[in-house]
């Protein structure tokens, strides 16, 4: 995967090497064979950002223990939980299409990347146990989540998630499991899919390469790229350009200059974790456990318990705990992209939301002072007998939240993903974060639609988008698809090794 393979004037150029622009060019390259692709990305290795297995979650967030999806209650009482259904049926996509590379020989050994682990919903107080109650009403209603279990009896938590019980007092506690949940390495699912793309005719991988100016040219881009080995630049063309470079990607869309671009904003969070590798503790402990978001946290820091396979070994996560920095990736970052990602057309928006969102930049403060004695007090309404001995804490990866303007008014976009796509349809970018990479496969079956469409109008594209996605035309969404859906699922399961 080190070789440097340089391909001239490729019909798509993927800026970055993470989970998206895997998933885009294995997907490009099954629908149109002949299609010529290159991958730029500036760290050493691939996918050393934030798909990395230790900068995320590794959650293949499919709606079922994130309570961030239903956070309202209706009128009545009830628990609307569309979002959460929505959710699933794309992370449905991906597997369908990952179990696709794994038959198809385009992946090996699924486990490196995709493990079964049961996801926990889990919260305390009287008033979070109610609503969890009706969540679980809601949920289990829909064929989706018709195996979700739901208890307020700490015997039979303790039975599915004993570290949540052990040492606590008689608080009121709900929480509830399906055992349809995954454990997903991104960047290993990133590498093994690359490898593959790279190892086709036509295909070119190429890191350690900057991407440092991007400029219209006719139909398409005129790409500037510097080798950071050697200090030469040189330049390609291609008719698409696809900017998947996760924090660095603002910075880019910047130097394009298409109208999309203008007013665009990045703020970057920095995230951490408590890491358990004690083998005594790690084995009791086999689930996702989702719990309440914290007070003026962004979306993406509701805390969670994680059971993880990360490096061949299993071992505990525990955050994520928000750390300020200006810088926009993690490894390859510079302390100057927040200064340098003000320009004319974006610093009133910026100063907007700073004035706006003051309780978030307490919260940064407050989040990057905090003690170990601190984070082991959040830790403990998870697992009240945690000694701070067993953890440690490490650095995470950088989400940059995307701020944009909306219906005139300037606002994060705390959670999710957005492409932006100029109107000629020549280049896409993804701004956002995490869980993005859960719901890869739907984002990047949107761009296709949207920028490479005669490839889904022939029948022959048709067919192949079918064979790798076998519910891309269908709503299994509908009650009246319940016996589709199992059918595909049970199958993508089986392929993936999640029975």
């Amino acid at each position: 995967m080190n070789k440097i393979q340089h391909i001239e004037n490729p019909d798509v150029i993927l800026i970055g090497s993470g989970v998206m622009s895997a998933n885009l060019g294995a997907m490009l390259k099954c629908l149109k064979p002949d299609l010529k692709i290159q991958v730029y990305e500036v760290t050493e290795n691939p996918a050393e950002e934030s798909s990395h297995g230790w900068n995320n979650a590794g959650t293949g967030h499919a709606g079922i223990c994130e309570l961030s999806y239903t956070p309202f209650r209706e009128p009545d009482g009830s628990v609307n939980v569309s979002k959460a259904v929505e959710i699933f049926e794309q992370f449905s996509r991906s597997k369908q299409f990952w179990s696709h590379a794994v038959e198809k020989g385009l992946i090996q050994n699924p486990s490196d990347f995709i493990n079964p682990v049961p996801h926990i919903s889990f919260v305390h107080g009287d008033e979070m146990v109610d609503f969890l109650k009706a969540r679980h009403a809601g949920m289990s209603a829909h064929h989706f989540f018709s195996g979700m279990e739901y208890s307020s009896d700490q015997a039979v938590i303790a039975s599915w998630a004993p570290l949540l019980v052990e040492n606590r007092g008689n608080v009121p506690i709900a929480a509830t499991k399906m055992d349809g949940g995954t454990d997903v390495n991104f960047g290993e699912l990133s590498r093994k899919l690359l490898a593959w793309l790279a190892e086709q005719k036509g295909c070119g991988m190429a890191c350690n390469h900057r991407v440092v100016d991007l400029e219209k040219s006719g139909a398409g881009w005129d790409v500037s790229i510097k080798d950071l080995a050697t200090g030469e630049i040189r330049k390609n063309h291609a008719g698409f350009v696809f900017v998947g470079a996760g924090g660095g990607s603002l910075a880019l869309l910047q130097k394009s200059g298409i109208a999309e671009s203008k007013g665009l904003g990045g703020f970057p969070i920095g995230g951490q974790w408590l890491v358990c590798d004690n083998p005594e503790i790690v084995k009791r402990h086999q689930a996702k456990v989702y719990g309440q978001p914290l007070p003026e946290a962004p979306t993406m820091a509701v805390p969670h318990l994680d059971a993880r396979v990360l490096d061949g070994k299993k071992t505990l996560l525990f955050g994520p705990f928000a750390a300020w920095t200006t810088k926009f990736l993690h490894r390859k970052g510079s302390y100057l992209d927040l200064i340098l990602s003000v320009k004319p057309d974006n610093i009133l928006t910026l100063l907007k939301i700073a004035i706006h969102n003051l309780d978030l930049v307490r919260y940064l403060i407050q989040q990057g002072t905090q003690s170990m004695a601190d984070r082991m007090k959040v830790l403990h309404v998870f697992y009240p007998a945690a000694r701070a001995g067993d953890w440690k804490l490490i650095d995470a990866g950088i989400r940059v939240q995307a701020i944009k303007k909306t219906d005139g008014e300037a606002g994060i976009v705390h959670y999710g993903t957005e492409v932006i796509t100029n109107p000629e349809r020549t280049i896409s970018a993804l701004l956002g974060a995490s869980p993005g990479a859960s719901v890869s496969v739907n984002i990047v079956l949107e761009v296709i639609r949207n920028c490479f469409p005669e490839l889904l109008t022939s029948a022959e594209g048709k067919s192949r988008m079918k064979e790798m996605i076998p519910s891309y035309d269908e709503d299994i969404k509908r009650p009246d698809q319940a016996e589709r859906f199992h059918t595909i699922e049970r199958e993508s399961n089986r392929i993936l090794g999640l029975l």
